[in-house]
């Protein structure tokens, strides 16, 4: 059995997250994207569409999905998949809020 690190990140208050618009955070030497959801949830994704790496908190949020700004590519805030008939995924980051505070949730 090995060991995970679990790292807690500070993102900063929600109210700092504008709906529908992303946020860059680095973690380690990696940017991570992080999204407020029309419908209140928070995700982080890793900020690099698969295809040419297009940064993603520069793309347009509809519902739970981010449309690359490069190529339009539609990724799922979810889980990370890109929707057909393209291929591909981006990893995703577990995020959590207390008290009005945005953190993410990295496993290593």
């Amino acid at each position: 059995m090995v060991n995970k690190s679990i790292i807690k990140v500070l993102v900063g208050s929600i109210q700092d997250l504008p709906e529908k618009l992303g946020k860059t955070v680095q973690v380690g030497g990696r940017d991570i994207a992080v999204f407020r959801l029309s419908n209140g949830k928070v995700r982080a994704v890793e900020n690099r569409c698969p295809h040419k790496g297009g940064v993603l908190t520069e793309g347009l949020v509809s519902g739970d999905s981010v449309f690359c700004p490069m190529h339009d590519w539609k990724i799922c805030l979810e889980d990370g998949k890109v929707h057909a008939p393209d291929t591909g995924c981006v990893q995703t980051f577990k995020t959590i809020v207390e008290n009005e505070t945005v953190y993410l949730i990295i496993e290593e």
